[in-house]
């Protein structure tokens, strides 16, 4: 399988992390995706650098006043003078009947939903080479690829149309889903994120043409704590349009796979013409942010599952924190995906 992959990821090198009260160095780091990288390389993958799409395909996403602030938030913060080395919100005004605010840190709560989402000098960059990389992988994919994987990151699935949070900018899923639009009626994005996708959930949940699912740690002990339950549907447009599947603490392979099972059911009855898997590893029984307790070889079950869609696919990067397995689950989900297809 191709895989594409940017080393500008780089330039976003995160350090707050604020757990139950405790700050701490951020799980979200450049070091992720050497260890990815090496999966790729042990899986004898193809790398691929990623074109520039400029614009366009995420702001087809994410709206205008979004956009403008990842821009330009950096320059703002510094004109300060005396703000820190990262940009970090002191309020969240929630929108309650509010105007948009002029001065940058009004701009920063009111776009970010909590403080794991730190900007700093290269955050803009980052971000939007990881949004190139998903395009490219979902271009691939319409000239012809049977199925290409986009190492992303940061990642992107807890970032709404005009909000950051959870580690997320750039809704790299949602972007890429939006790119397979071009030519596909009907796209199916299914999340395996230990995480709910709330971001991805949020953006297309009243259309009727993008049908969400996702797999993820029960929210009522796990991040993001306020989505991803089974009675959120989609709404208007999109009603029935989105499924949650939540799954109680520690849940292992066999119960996981049986949750696959009944995503490819509901992705079935939709009939997409394409699909995007947002590939949490974080699912993992090792992952430091795990709920959840998939092995290695049941990440190679899970991309398995996923090659028995039998749909154009873009695999797009999502969790997976530092471990010593980390490289070797992405090489088995992989390799399951092409073992089966």
């Amino acid at each position: 399988m191709k895989a594409v992959y940017s080393d500008l990821h780089r330039s976003h090198d995160p350090q707050f992390f604020l757990v139950r009260g405790v700050v701490q160095r951020t799980t979200e780091q450049p070091e992720r995706a050497d260890r990815l990288l090496a999966g790729l390389k042990a899986g004898k993958h193809t790398l691929i650098e990623p074109t520039r799409f400029g614009q366009g395909p995420r702001a087809r996403v994410h709206s205008p006043e979004y956009l403008s602030f990842l821009a330009d938030a950096w320059d703002e913060w510094s004109a300060l003078g005396n703000a820190g080395p990262e940009m970090i919100a002191n309020i969240h005004p929630v929108r309650n009947a509010g105007t948009y605010p002029a001065h940058i840190v009004g701009k920063l709560g009111w776009h970010t939903m909590d403080t794991a989402a730190p900007i700093g000098p290269g955050t803009w960059a980052g971000a939007c080479a990881a949004s190139d990389v998903a395009v490219t992988a979902a271009q691939m994919v319409l000239d012809g690829e049977d199925a290409v994987y986009a190492l992303c990151r940061p990642p992107g699935h807890h970032a709404y149309r005009d909000l950051a949070g959870g580690f997320c900018f750039l809704n790299n899923s949602a972007i890429a889903a939006e790119h397979l639009r071009q030519k596909h009626e009907r796209v199916a994005i299914l999340d395996v994120d230990v995480h709910h996708g709330n971001g991805t959930q949020g953006i297309f949940y009243e259309r009727p043409d993008v049908f969400t699912v996702s797999i993820h740690a029960d929210p009522s002990f796990f991040y993001p704590f306020v989505w991803g339950y089974a009675h959120e549907r989609g709404a208007g447009g999109g009603l029935g349009t989105n499924l949650n599947i939540p799954l109680a603490k520690g849940t292992g392979d066999d119960d996981y796979m049986k949750a696959l099972a009944a995503a490819e059911k509901a992705i079935r009855s939709f009939a997409p013409t394409a699909l995007v898997v947002a590939l949490g590893l974080d699912a993992s029984e090792k992952d430091p942010l795990a709920g959840l307790a998939v092995t290695t070889d049941g990440f190679r079950r899970i991309g398995e599952g996923l090659a028995r869609f039998g749909l154009p696919t873009v695999l797009v990067q999502e969790g997976g924190y530092l471990s010593d397995i980390l490289g070797a689950n992405l090489t088995a989900v992989l390799g399951g995906f092409e073992a089966a297809r």
